[in-house]
């Protein structure tokens, strides 16, 4: 049977141009690796919202797994720009295979 480990799954939702800010806190903390993928559209407190790359606020998703330790740290790195550039942090318990990896 095959082993797995809980690991923490994150996942920041923020405009194109803060997504160097966000890897950069990734890098900073130790987490081995992330992932960006566009987002098109969306609906939060303040409405509907489409991607505006004239503008520059089209969003990503940075994506990334690490141990408990390092996505808290990770939290901690990013919590003083949640409100002020409305990112959006999430992070739960996944089950990984080769979590020495993350």
């Amino acid at each position: 049977m095959i082993e797995t480990v809980t690991r923490k799954r994150i996942e920041i939702l923020t405009d194109t141009a803060l997504v160097k800010r966000v890897t950069d806190a990734i890098d900073r903390v130790e987490i081995t690796g992330w992932t960006v993928t566009p987002v098109l559209s969306g609906k939060g407190r303040e409405g509907r919202w489409r991607e505006e790359r004239v503008m520059g606020t089209d969003k990503v998703l940075v994506l990334t797994i690490a141990a408990e330790d390092k996505a808290m740290r990770l939290a901690e790195e990013i919590a003083p720009i949640l409100t002020s550039h409305g990112l959006l942090f999430s992070m739960w318990d996944v089950q990984v295979i080769r979590g020495e990896r993350f």
